[in-house]
């Protein structure tokens, strides 16, 4: 598939900084050492939609895709595949992942939605040879995704709980054998526990249909504005954390929380 024109431009730009005369950086990269900044890039598209603002999510977005030319400029280079072989390649899948629209079945609901793409997901994955029940969930991603990605493949072969309350339980077991091995102070036990007791707790957020990695980001954002709060308060006093007493910032933490809760309830009213 020839490269469209407007992603062209960026290809052509991704060839002349790879070019003998372009640019050194660029030229000693390979696709292990993008890694970590494709990985930056994504998050900071997800950044920006969490702010808002369109012009931040197309600079992001930008940003992103040029990870993509990047990476696939490199593997042409090494005679694997092209940019247009990535577009091919992904319109045909997606074409066939959505029998719905592009062929004879049919799908009224997000639900049924799913269901084909899994179901189709799995004959691929079959074609493409055995690899297990819990095969296809990528190494590289952020571990409570990781997580949540492999619960959802254990359950779908049958390997699950019956109920949330089954999962609690669960939670109550792996908190107290983390305790003991807290108590006896091995440091190897407790780190093995405690793994035990957040992928329990990825489980419970399964069964509550929560993402367990945006659940956990959102309450990141809110730490940081909640501390940023009882910073900037103490600043405007002429104090700082350093002189604070715990008791003051547990005050201004709690004045934090109530500022949060405010501007929550008034968005919701809007």
């Amino acid at each position: 598939m020839k490269t469209p024109p407007d992603i062209e431009k960026l290809s052509d730009l991704m060839a002349r900084l790879r070019s003998p005369g372009g640019c050194p950086w660029d030229r000693e990269q390979t696709l292990a050492s993008l890694v970590p900044f494709i990985i930056e890039e994504a998050y900071e598209v997800v950044s920006a939609i969490d702010g808002g603002s369109p012009e931040a999510i197309r600079d992001e977005l930008g940003d992103l895709l040029f990870q993509v030319v990047f990476a696939s400029r490199l593997a042409e280079e090494k005679g694997w595949f092209t940019l247009g072989d990535v577009i091919d390649g992904n319109t045909e899948k997606m074409v066939r992942r959505h029998p719905h629209v592009f062929g004879s079945e049919s799908a009224e609901t997000p639900e049924e939605v799913l269901g084909h793409w899994h179901r189709i997901k799995e004959g691929e994955k079959k074609a493409a040879g055995p690899k297990g029940a819990l095969g296809g969930v990528p190494d590289a991603l952020p571990a409570l995704l990781r997580a949540h990605k492999v619960t959802q493949k254990a359950a779908r072969a049958g390997f699950d709980w019956q109920d949330v309350a089954d999962v609690l339980g669960k939670v109550s077991e792996e908190m107290e054998e983390f305790k003991e091995a807290a108590e006896r102070k091995d440091a190897a036990a407790m780190e093995e526990e405690l793994g035990d007791l957040l992928f329990t707790i990825v489980n419970v957020a399964r069964f509550v249909e929560v993402n367990p990695e945006e659940a956990l980001r959102k309450t990141i954002g809110k730490f940081i504005t909640r501390f940023h709060h009882v910073e900037k308060t103490l600043e405007d006093r002429g104090e700082d954390l350093s002189t604070a007493s715990m008791d003051d910032m547990e005050r201004l933490w709690e004045d934090a929380k109530k500022l949060t809760n405010k501007k929550i309830k008034e968005s919701e009213s809007l």
